[in-house]
């Protein structure tokens, strides 16, 4: 059973950033929150969080980065994660193709897929490489190699990919292995990007066919035109810090008790057995729903 905090709230996910590096220069990335990226951690200490999770009752991780692929050492990785924990990935999906039936066969259970516009020129302009084709290819190699669900991750960012959004809905329509998340870009108030999605969600619950409730921040789920279309708004949603059941991991090693603070973090860098365990029902006592 997962631990809970001082909120009553379960913490049965984590996220691991493995690295803060990337092969993107994307114009909105935040890094996961992480301020002052370091070298980041070695496998052993990977493996030792992932051991300290399955004790806590943790039952989910998902590997992020920077861009995770570029880690040398991603199988091995992979292959450190407990039995009883899922793991999944959230990739810019460059690198995928060719590694995508390895880290399926190390274990890896399904990914999300950053892409933020389907239009080649667009799509440089957002994440200043040309890198469209390889990103598509990943989502071929994923679907066969059977890291499913794919979750398709789109920022919806202003004035530059608002009108591709019926794209990506036909990207995965009538595709049982594909979901579209569309995102709110985080406005910290210096953003040109940020795009309002109250009324896309909007219009999209009015012609639903069926919308599901999912349990995780109680974010809704609508089918729609044969996709399904998720909406990811931790501003506007008073349920998402309500119901957050996730750690996380920065490249450096530190727990991250919230995604939106940094200045309550917990070092575990090297830290092992007894002394990383207390050290998580540290960082588990410092959850606070950000708002409220």
């Amino acid at each position: 059973m997962a631990v809970r905090d001082d909120y009553q709230r379960p913490v049965s996910n984590i996220r691991i950033s493995l690295n803060s590096g990337c092969n993107l220069r994307c114009i909105y990335c935040h890094r996961e929150g992480e301020c002052k990226p370091e070298d980041p951690m070695p496998l052993e200490d990977i493996r030792e969080i992932l051991l300290a999770s399955e004790r806590l009752g943790i039952r989910s991780v998902k590997f992020t980065g920077g861009e995770p692929l570029l880690r040398k050492d991603i199988l091995d990785v992979i292959r450190s994660v407990p039995s009883g924990i899922e793991s999944s990935m959230t990739t810019n999906g460059t690198l995928l193709g060719p590694l995508a039936k390895d880290l399926h066969d190390a274990g890896l259970s399904r990914v999300n897929i950053s892409l933020d516009s389907l239009r080649p020129d667009t799509y440089r302009k957002v994440a200043g490489v040309e890198k469209l084709d390889d990103v598509l290819a990943g989502i071929e190699a994923a679907k066969i190699a059977g890291l499913i669900p794919i979750k398709i991750n789109m920022v919806l960012l202003k004035g530059i990919n608002e009108d591709e959004v019926e794209d990506f809905i036909a990207l995965v329509a009538n595709d049982r292995h594909m979901i579209l998340q569309i995102i709110e870009l985080m406005d910290l108030g210096d953003c040109p990007y940020h795009a309002d999605l109250s009324d896309l969600e909007d219009h999209i619950a009015a012609s639903s066919k069926r919308v599901i409730t999912r349990r995780m921040h109680h974010r809704k789920k609508y089918c729609y035109g044969g996709a399904e279309i998720e909406f990811v708004r931790p501003f506007h949603n008073s349920e998402f810090c309500k119901h957050c059941n996730r750690l996380r991991v920065t490249s450096d090693g530190k727990l991250k008790p919230c995604l939106l603070r940094s200045d309550n973090l917990v070092d575990i860098k090297g830290k092992k057995g007894a002394e990383l365990d207390e050290l998580f029902q540290q960082a588990i006592r410092r959850r606070e729903p950000y708002n409220s």
